[in-house]
């Protein structure tokens, strides 16, 4: 294997990372803490599906910008890699996550075996996300080679990609596509995301033109993105109320409806991100933007442990006497505290890179650069470039 020329980190991509978390956290907060029959529970649902384009965005993205000499360093150490920052924490999490869930279900121990085998294959609940990341990974090197070849053409790759993604999420809304290709399923099958992860690999060769063009453009984008985002609720409500008999399924989390949406969503946190790093922000804002990246892999893989502890603890009957919109959101922030405070901890034991993906840190380096006020810390390489 070659070695490989150091690469600046991309810290404003870094930065999504954490703001992408949050909006996982708030999906699965309004699933199991809000009242399910209320049309706005169901349309910010709706809107807050974006995180798992935008999570797949930024891992193919950052994957292609970490590995654009792959040829050089070899496919040996490229599936090395992503089998330590991903296969190992899917392994692990599914485990401890079918033993939580174990109690109470009257499963033998062969249905037990045959359930954890199901769970392996399809992703436990959030999990799905990695086994759509790990059927990428498979793919990387023949869709870097495609991509790359037509890189003097940019636009024509992402419109087809784009074309592409427009007629699978159509045929599965209105329920054409076969039955394997939807439902359940869709969500965990690369050909859902095909745009996306398209996307993001040109994003990553065109960073620059990219990056200039966000910049030069940022309120038009937020503006486009919040008129997409009128467009997709007017939509779903109709859907929800049956005004028209052919919208298909309101609840459908692949609508094409949203995909204008989801681009400018995902333009949006992006920008957000440059604001978070910006040279002028200070010290304190950056380090813990910085510290929320590090941490929100964890935040993903364990969130569900706390999600079901609150509810195990009557949270959702808070809202007799607290509006659940304050409900919601303070589960929210308690969830996503808490996972970063089991990230922190678990990236300094022996079990750092099995449950973070995470190298193993130093104990002194546990604050954030910017709240120790001893100048010491810095940057660390991840294990994992997921999103």
């Amino acid at each position: 294997m070659t070695s490989r020329a150091a690469k600046p980190r991309l810290d404003h991509v870094d930065a999504m990372r954490p703001v992408k978390q949050a909006g996982v956290v708030s999906t699965h907060a309004l699933l199991f803490f809000a009242p399910g029959a209320a049309i706005s529970v169901g349309g910010a649902l709706m809107l807050l599906h974006v995180t798992r384009e935008a999570f797949l965005f930024i891992s193919a993205c950052m994957l292609t910008y970490g590995y654009s000499d792959l040829h050089r360093i070899g496919y040996r150490y490229f599936y090395r890699r992503r089998f330590i920052a991903v296969g190992v924490p899917y392994l692990c999490w599914t485990t401890i996550y079918f033993f939580v869930s174990l109690p109470g279900s009257d499963l033998g121990v062969l249905g037990g075996l045959q359930h954890f085998g199901f769970l392996l294959g399809t992703g436990y609940y959030q999990l799905y996300y990695l086994v759509v990341i790990m059927q990428f990974y498979i793919l990387f090197p023949a869709m870097f080679w495609l991509v790359r070849r037509f890189a003097r053409h940019p636009w024509a790759v992402v419109g087809v990609a784009l074309g592409v993604q427009v007629a699978m999420t159509t045929l599965m809304h209105w329920n054409v596509a076969p039955v394997y290709m939807r439902g359940y399923y869709a969500t965990r099958e690369i050909t859902s995301y095909f745009f996306y992860l398209v996307a993001g690999m040109v994003v990553a060769l065109h960073l620059g033109a990219v990056h200039d063009w966000l910049l030069r453009n940022g309120w038009r984008i937020f503006a486009a993105t919040v008129f997409a985002a009128v467009i997709a609720e007017g939509w779903y409500i109709a859907a929800a109320r049956h005004a028209v008999s052919w919208m298909g399924s309101a609840s459908d989390p692949l609508q094409p409806i949203v995909i204008p949406f989801n681009i400018g969503a995902i333009a949006c946190v992006y920008l957000f991100g440059v604001w978070l790093v910006a040279p002028g922000r200070s010290r304190r804002i950056r380090s813990m933007a910085m510290s929320g990246s590090d941490n929100s892999y964890t935040v993903y893989l364990a969130q569900m442990l706390f999600v079901y502890a609150l509810a195990d603890l009557g949270w959702h009957s808070l809202d007799r006497a607290v509006p659940w919109p304050l409900v919601t959101a303070a589960a929210v922030a308690i969830i996503f505290l808490a996972c970063v405070l089991m990230s922190s901890v678990l990236a300094r034991t022996p079990l750092a890179v099995a449950l973070t993906g995470r190298k193993r840190e130093r104990w002194s380096s546990w604050l954030p650069e910017g709240l120790r006020g001893d100048g010491q810390g810095g940057r660390r390489e991840p294990v994992s470039q997921l999103g």
